[in-house]
């Protein structure tokens, strides 16, 4: 058809169908443009949540770079999703004069922002599986969170029950009471959470509380069995020390014999024995008084560290007492006969000097001079016994220092034996 007017011709079914083709392929592609801004927009929010889990855990070089990468990677995608929404608003594809040209541009621009956003997408996905090591780290100790935290407040629980427990037995762990309420402000920032105080720091502290507490509550239900165990040790120690008394004062009729019959040499350092005998017998007595007093009051450690000292005082008595007797046993014996002590210590320095030739021409002087010496000093020692009165604990003192000085040698002959020397 000709236009009377114009001067022209219009081609109007051509022209508004290509128009319409255009509009739809614009409109696809506004269509394909806004999936992607949506799977981006999505992915980048799944994302943001694992990098809020790494951060809240992890505070390391590692985790801060994937914070910084992520802020860094968001700017990427607010400038594509930027040129996207630019590009949606540009273009208007409902008009109805829409003309071929707009509608081409307008795709154009619609597919570069596609594109964008999709490279974009790209990268965020890249990215979100690099940090699948930091996630599943943070994500392990997010899962013990909850479990920690749990096992701190039931370990609270259990040890404070344990002392409810001893209680009603008439003991007052007032120590362990303490120590139990000096957990109480961590337990309040237990309840306020990971989110005040961090992932890693709560754990730790549950970790710490959980310690803590099941230590009170194991030394609550000891206490009952260290009560007893403290009552069993006074009686034992009350009865060691009535014993010990009675043992000290036969010291005296010892020291009478040994003055009697032996030299002074023989008995003037046990001169003291009965009055230090006495003397200790009382401290123990005192003290032991005194541990009574302490597990009456339930100050288990000054009761154990008393009784520690009661022990101490009669263990030094117990020797000195024993001592005595056991020098008027040996004088007598040495006294009959000392021939026997003699031999005895002449056959150790024979067998040693068999040991030292074993495998030998001729001894090595380190060995050979002490057991020399050693015959010389037996010797020596019975020579000496002269006078009405001899000086028999000389001998003795003298053949036991000898038979140390041949044990001496007979260890180090088989040391160097033994490392090959």
């Amino acid at each position: 058809m000709t236009a009377m007017n114009g001067g022209g011709t219009r081609r109007w079914g051509w022209g508004s169908g290509r128009a319409d083709h255009l509009r739809a392929d614009a409109q696809a592609a506004k269509d394909a443009a806004a999936a992607a801004f949506y799977e981006l927009d999505t992915a980048q929010r799944e994302l943001r949540i694992s990098i809020e889990t790494i951060s809240a855990v992890d505070s390391s070089p590692a985790g801060r770079k994937a914070a910084a990468d992520f802020a860094e990677l968001g700017r990427r995608i607010d400038s594509v999703s930027h040129d996207y929404i630019t590009a949606v608003d540009a273009h208007d594809l409902d008009r109805d004069d829409l003309d071929a040209a707009v509608a081409s541009r307008a795709r154009t621009e619609l597919d570069r922002a596609r594109g964008e956003l999709e490279r974009a997408k790209g990268e965020l996905e890249r990215f979100a599986q690099s940090l699948g090591p930091l996630l599943t780290r943070a994500e392990n100790q997010l899962a013990r969170l909850a479990p920690a935290v749990e096992r701190a407040r039931q370990a609270l629980l259990a040890a404070s029950n344990a002392l409810d427990a001893v209680r009603a037995k008439g003991l007052k762990a007032d120590d362990l009471a303490a120590r139990l309420a000096a957990l109480s402000p961590e337990l309040t920032k237990l309840n306020e959470g990971a989110g005040t105080h961090g992932v890693q720091e709560t754990i730790q502290r549950a970790d710490r509380v959980v310690r803590e507490a099941e230590a009170i509550r194991a030394q609550a239900d000891g206490l009952p069995q260290k009560a007893a165990d403290i009552d069993k040790r006074i009686a034992s120690l009350r009865t060691r020390t009535e014993a010990l008394q009675n043992r000290a004062r036969q010291v005296e009729p010892v020291l009478s014999e040994l003055r009697r019959r032996f030299s002074v040499a023989c008995w003037q350092d046990l001169q003291q024995v009965p009055q230090q005998a006495e003397r200790s017998a009382r401290q123990a007595d005192e003290k032991l008084r005194e541990a009574r007093a302490a597990r009456e009051e339930q100050r288990w450690p000054d009761a154990t560290a008393l009784l520690s000292t009661v022990r101490a005082l009669l263990n030094t008595t117990d020797e000195a007492v024993k001592a005595a007797g056991e020098r008027l046993q040996r004088l007598n014996e040495v006294s009959f006969d000392h021939s026997k002590e003699v031999e005895r210590t002449r056959f150790a320095i024979r067998d040693a000097q068999r040991l030292a030739m074993a495998g030998r021409t001729t001894p090595d002087p380190r060995h050979a001079q002490p057991l020399d010496n050693a015959v010389e000093r037996v010797d020596r020692a019975v020579a000496s016994l002269t006078g009405r009165h001899p000086d028999y604990w000389h001998l003795l003192t003298e053949l036991d220092a000898v038979k140390e000085t041949v044990q001496r040698v007979v260890e180090q002959i088989r040391q160097e034996r033994a490392t090959g020397h």
